[in-house]
């Protein structure tokens, strides 16, 4: 069975913080590949400053290049409205339900996923896997995943690795007040950024 790892989001933009996960998820799991996947219109962000859907494909698409067990997929960009993880992983396993999906998350998005939309629908579907603490600690992380196993027999796997500080919010406030964001994204990311003005 194959198995492959989902990475959902914003990507506004994208990071190296988003790529040391999905590397080790890939890692640590010994999945296929992960699947790369920015949303058009994330259902828990409404009031962030988001720059359009085909700047932050196309970012993602440069920050991934060169790593043969990344991919990327614009079927979330292509859905009209709100997308929500739910139904994107039921599409893909009406699609190829011989595949095994492993959704990929940070600590912050774990310990928010059961007031996402049908977290029943993500737990059946997947495995989630999780990597970083953040402001959580171990202990509350294993009641969660012990939570989500005794009321939705779902799946948790909990990365070993290092903890990488960098956030999309964070490079969108560097760049509009000028400072670098030399090795917060890969070379080809900042070089988009600055030719398209994105974030000023």
């Amino acid at each position: 069975m194959k198995k492959v790892g989902i990475m959902g989001g914003t990507f506004n933009p994208i990071h190296n913080g988003h790529l040391f996960l999905a590397e080790h998820a890939c890692g640590q799991a010994g999945l296929d590949y992960v699947v790369f996947m920015p949303t058009r219109i994330p259902p828990h962000k409404p009031n962030e400053n988001i720059v359009s859907a085909d700047h932050r494909l196309n970012m993602t698409g440069l920050a991934i290049e060169g790593n043969p067990h990344f991919v990327l997929s614009d079927m979330e960009i292509k859905r009209s409205g709100t997308t929500y993880t739910a139904d994107t992983l039921r599409i893909l396993k009406e699609n190829e339900p011989g595949t095994e999906y492993y959704f990929i998350v940070g600590a912050d998005s774990f310990m928010a996923m059961l007031d996402w939309m049908e977290p029943r629908t993500i737990f059946e579907l997947s495995t989630v896997i999780v990597g970083g603490r953040d402001q959580y600690t171990r202990q509350q992380l294993d009641e969660m995943a012990e939570h989500i196993k005794k009321s939705f027999s779902g799946r948790v796997i909990f990365l070993d690795m290092p903890l990488i500080e960098i956030s999309s919010e964070m490079i969108r406030e560097r760049v509009k007040t000028g400072k670098s964001i030399r090795y917060y994204v890969p070379d080809k990311v900042e070089s988009y950024i600055i030719e398209h003005n994105l974030y000023k």
